[in-house]
């Protein structure tokens, strides 16, 4: 079943994943360059392998990750406190912007928890001032970044 949890993935595919997690090579055919660091499967195999990965929501995205203060982009993170019963109109609503980072229900007050970036300070208080306008909204808590501490995350997948 496509996407179900049910398909189990063998040492090749997380010797691939973790190549994955590293960063795609930027050569002109990065998938031969990844089959040649494997050693044991060629470049189509390698491809067929991403593709069952992407079918089965194993890998969700596979994408560039930009520096986004470099490039000029503003963050926070937001905490609000969400009436129980409309907690799908206002998930709706928050994710409909494109910033939208992450957005994750919580058992607290404060039960719904979201990331948005933006082009500008300007920009990013729109859309929480949009998000903290819905009816359902009782408070909004924004924390902006003082000090980014890391970044990223490399899963171990326990690859011999």
């Amino acid at each position: 079943m496509k996407g179900t949890n049910m398909y189990k993935i063998d040492e090749t595919d997380k010797r691939i994943l973790m190549i994955l997690q590293r960063g795609i090579p930027i050569v002109s055919r990065p998938y031969l360059a990844m089959a040649e660091e494997l050693g044991d499967i060629d470049e189509d195999e390698v491809i067929r392998r991403i593709g069952v990965l992407k079918e089965e929501n194993i890998i969700r995205r596979m994408s560039g990750f930009f520096n986004s203060r470099k490039l000029g982009y503003v963050s926070t993170l937001c905490a609000i406190e969400v009436e129980p019963d409309k907690i799908d109109d206002v998930a709706e609503l928050i994710n409909k912007f494109p910033g939208i980072t992450h957005n994750y229900l919580r058992e607290n007050k404060y039960n719904m928890w979201f990331t948005v970036i933006a082009i500008n300070q300007e920009t990013l208080d729109k859309i929480v001032d949009i998000i903290d306008e819905h009816p359902a909204v009782n408070r909004v808590l924004r924390f902006y970044t003082g000090h980014r501490f890391k970044i990223d995350v490399t899963f171990d997948l326990g690859v011999k």
